[in-house]
């Protein structure tokens, strides 16, 4: 019995000892794979652009992404789960998560053709024959990313006044669009909506940069447009290749039946992940606890300081210019004599861009006439408010030894 009692006394040791290397591991280091492939990082005094990578989350936001990785789950259930959680603080019908704010375009376009075309899902775009696919556009609200809804084999019916617009309405509509960025066109967001109602006709609004305010995640919708979305990555500061598609529950509904993971379906490729579902969860609770006066505020104060480090340079006028509906902050703009500083706007950025730290200034810098930012004059512009603590004064020191060098 000894004998017996010590064996497992011995075996009982041996099996804990194996067992302590294991609960005391400590977690793996980090590996900075920047560094390990050879890619800069950079300093962003541009903005949320998808080239430069678009915001940095908040920790909060980071750490949710982190806690999400760790653990499997069912996708529907958490899509379902996340856009009910969403629709609340969003204050609409129904919302759902979507690869990005141009992937939200295609499911509420394909949405929208799947309530006018049942059969449209396994159709969606080269089986074209029979389904109502007409989408009206004003002509000016025409852009880069027409193509996102031409994906679901939909024609475009351009308008350019109200009685276009009216007479444009047929039975083959089945939606309208709206750029809610757009700096021309004849129609307002209101008279767009009450027009498409009287046909029946859903309208969706992309807002995919136009946030800040905060009051825009909700604005729109219950303005009355039947579908909105917003870009996850840019103000609300969520999982870059996030996005948000809010609106009519039936509309988002469907939208649901054209999206990962159905393996027919136009949306097939544009699976989002668990942790960036998470993390766009975790943003829209950041975003929406922070003040919108303290954020224009310090965003100002961003700008203010890089201005008055710049003050000594001759010639040189400073302003700060927030746009109107995109990109809704502070963005430090830079005229001066080019027969005293000779130097382009464009040099200026591409000396900040070879330099170390690399600087990216925002792409508006020596366009004219650009994204309400710019005048006819050959400006530099600084996007503030994608900067880190004290970038602010490591752009404002190179920009003011670029410049002044070229006196």
């Amino acid at each position: 019995m000894d004998t017996r009692r010590k064996f497992f006394a011995k075996s009982s040791a041996v099996l804990a000892a194996s067992a302590a290397p294991s609960l005391a591991k400590t977690a793996p280091a980090a590996v900075d794979y920047y560094d390990k492939l050879g890619v800069a990082k950079i300093i962003n005094a541009a903005g949320t652009y998808t080239f430069l990578t678009a915001s940095i989350m908040p920790p909060q936001v980071q750490a949710a992404v982190a806690e999400a990785a760790k653990h499997p789950v069912r996708l529907a259930e958490l899509q379902k789960a996340a856009g009910e959680y969403l629709a609340k603080k969003c204050k609409c019908e129904a919302a759902m998560v979507t690869a990005g704010a141009a992937s939200a375009l295609t499911l509420g376009t394909a949405a929208c053709m799947t309530v006018a075309n049942p059969a449209a899902i396994q159709k969606m775009p080269v089986d074209m024959a029979g389904l109502k696919n007409e989408v009206i556009v004003q002509k000016a609200h025409r852009y880069d990313y027409d193509h996102a809804l031409l994906n679901c084999g939909i024609k475009f019916v351009e308008v350019t006044t109200m009685d276009d617009y009216q007479k444009a309405f047929n039975s083959q509509t089945v939606m309208t669009h709206f750029f809610n960025a757009a700096e021309e066109g004849n129609i307002g967001r209101e008279d767009w909506i009450r027009v498409a109602h009287q046909h029946n006709v859903p309208c969706f609004n992309d807002a995919a940069a136009d946030v800040p305010p905060i009051s825009n995640l909700w604005a729109y919708t219950q303005m009355g447009f039947d579908l909105v979305t917003f870009s996850g990555g840019k103000g609300m500061r969520g999982p870059q290749n996030a996005g948000l598609l809010l609106g009519r529950k039936d509309l988002i509904a469907a939208a649901v039946l054209n999206d990962a993971p159905i393996s027919e379906s136009i949306g097939r490729g544009m699976k989002v992940a668990k942790e960036q579902i998470v993390g766009m969860v975790a943003a829209v609770d950041w975003f929406a606890e922070q003040s919108e006066d303290a954020m224009q505020a310090e965003f100002q104060a961003r700008a203010k300081r890089i201005s008055a480090h710049l003050q000594g340079i001759s010639t040189l006028e400073a302003k700060i210019v927030v746009p109107e509906t995109a990109n809704h902050v502070a963005h430090l703009v830079l005229d001066y004599d080019h027969s005293r500083i000779k130097i382009s706007a464009r040099e200026v950025a591409q000396q900040l861009r070879q330099g170390t730290p690399c600087i990216e200034l925002n792409p508006s810098t020596g366009m004219k006439n650009a994204r309400g930012l710019t005048g006819d004059k050959d400006s530099i512009v600084v996007g503030v408010w994608m900067l880190q603590p004290g970038e602010d004064l490591i752009v404002a020191r190179r920009l003011h030894e670029v410049l002044s060098k070229a006196i």
